[in-house]
């Protein structure tokens, strides 16, 4: 393990970084008193991650519904457009619209 000052590290981090990469790790000292190491990140996965349920954990069944369409009534609850706005959007009158418009 390497030790080094605040003072060091801020001057040459990237030659830090690099030994960091090869494997050694670096404690930072301040005022003489350990505040922090700076070592290297495990190896990223190469591999996909498996599709499924974590083992041991408890599983459950999505029907097929679950992916149809949502109703027109449905989507305009979850965008925040009332059964006025909707009624009147669709005739083109604007009496009791919020003035807000669908975008699309």
């Amino acid at each position: 393990m390497i030790k080094v000052n605040i003072f060091e590290i801020k001057a040459k981090l990237s030659a830090y970084l690099d030994r960091v990469a090869r494997g050694d790790s670096v404690m930072i000292y301040r005022h003489n008193k350990p505040v922090a190491e700076l070592r290297g990140v495990d190896k990223t996965r190469a591999e996909p991650r498996p599709i499924g349920p974590l083992p041991g954990r408890p599983t459950f069944k999505v029907s097929s519904s679950f992916f149809d369409p949502l109703p027109g009534d449905e989507l305009d609850s979850w965008e925040g457009l009332g059964p006025a706005t909707m009624r009147s959007l669709r005739t083109g009158n604007r009496k009791g619209s919020t003035g807000r418009s669908r975008k699309g």
